[in-house]
This record gives structure tokens, sequence and C-alpha cells, in this order.
């Protein structure tokens, strides 16, 4: 009798659609869920991307501002940079 209740638990816990593997498959199901949600929300911000470029001025001139440095007719391009405190000589010790 332990011998047949054994055999019957095997499959159960261990075979092709055992409680093992469905809980791996849950596992992974959830990874992939995190993954697809990081996906939709990259997916989301470039569709409003390239609807901005699509449809408006004001993104193109953002990204001509951005990643060339053009300025309109009439304005100034002032670059403020932060004090750099390592060029100055270290204090000695006296």
């Amino acid at each position: 009798m332990l011998v047949l209740l054994i055999a019957i638990q095997y499959p159960l816990w261990l075979g092709k659609g055992g409680w093992l593997k469905v809980y791996e498959m849950e596992k992974q199901v959830e990874l992939q869920e995190a993954k697809n949600s990081l996906l939709a929300l990259r997916n989301a911000k470039l569709a409003g991307d390239v609807k901005d470029l699509k449809d408006g001025t004001r993104a193109i001139e953002e990204r001509a501002r951005v990643e060339h440095g053009l300025i309109k007719e009439g304005e100034f391009f002032v670059q403020i940079l932060p004090s750099d405190k390592s060029l100055s000589p270290p204090p000695t010790k006296q």
C-alpha cells in the first residue's frame, strides 16, 4: 500500500504537470509580466515622443537645443560651470 501511495504521489509532485513545475512556471510568468510592464512604460514614453515630433514643433526645438546646442536669433547662450574645488591646491599642514 505504501508503494502504491508513493507511486501516486510521484507524478503529482515531480511529474510533467506536477506542483513543482507549476510553481516554477508561475515564477517565470511573474518575471515575464514584470519585464513586460517595464517595456510597456518604455513604449508609452516612446509613443509620446513620436507623437510630439509628428504634431508639434516644441519637441523638435527642445531636441535641437539639448542635443545640438542650437539657439534662436536674438538669444544668448550662457553656461554656468560649477566651481571645481579639486583644482585648488590642498591646504598645507603647519
